[in-house]
């Protein structure tokens, strides 16, 4: 998540969240074809699970909020593959090809599919963590232009890492074509109240998933 209309974890205005009962996996037959494209063309390793979610992320916030969830990863992709060239702008907006497409020489098959949807980005690590569980610590307070994981209201925020998940692939640098750079991964604990002020619930608790990078020892 940038500073971007995405990041909208802790945002006012937007009223309670409303689960809908029963809900299908799809409303609907084109939402089945915006997930087999991803797939098809997430196997392609043509950008990364970051790249992708940036693509989103980046979206103009009158058209991200206008749209559904699987609107949203159809227009990420419409923008990807424009950004690789495998389509023209004008292709898309014409609804057609205009010009000879530019050949993958990648033939999907049924494995593919199956490591594109259940990649691990576990990784060697390259050093020691640097915190335990139970150490103190304090968010960063970052505002990258690119992608980040660390979300807006966690930022500068006081907390106690509660467990070391492993070393993992650094979305920040992934995302934006600048290598693995794996990192240590934490789950890290704030109070409400920490996060949200003094008028909110003192039972209230939040943990986040947070990259080294992102923490500082307090």
């Amino acid at each position: 998540m940038t500073n971007s209309i995405h990041d909208m974890g802790g945002m006012h205005g937007f009223g309670p969240v409303m689960p809908e009962p029963n809900e299908p996996v799809f409303h609907a037959d084109w939402e089945k074809r915006v997930l087999a494209m991803q797939r098809a063309m997430g196997a392609t390793g043509l950008w990364t699970i970051d790249g992708g979610r940036a693509s989103l992320e980046n979206l103009p916030p009158v058209n991200y909020l206008a749209a559904s969830y699987y609107k949203r990863w159809f227009l990420g992709l419409e923008r990807r593959v424009v950004a690789k060239g495998l389509v023209g702008a004008d292709e898309i907006a014409a609804g057609r090809s205009l010009r000879p497409g530019i050949r993958l020489n990648h033939k999907m098959s049924l494995d593919d599919a199956k490591a594109a949807s259940y990649a691990h980005f576990d990784r060697p690590a390259p050093r020691p963590a640097r915190f335990k569980p139970g150490d103190p610590v304090r968010t960063r307070n970052i505002n990258p232009p690119t992608h980040t994981r660390l979300p807006r209201y966690a930022r500068g925020k006081l907390g106690t890492v509660e467990a070391v998940r492993g070393c993992h692939v650094f979305p920040d640098t992934a995302a934006v074509g600048a290598g693995e750079s794996p990192q240590w991964l934490y789950t890290v604990v704030f109070t409400g109240r920490e996060l949200w002020g003094e008028e909110a619930d003192l039972a209230i608790k939040v943990s986040i998933e947070a990259f080294e990078p992102y923490l500082a020892p307090a």
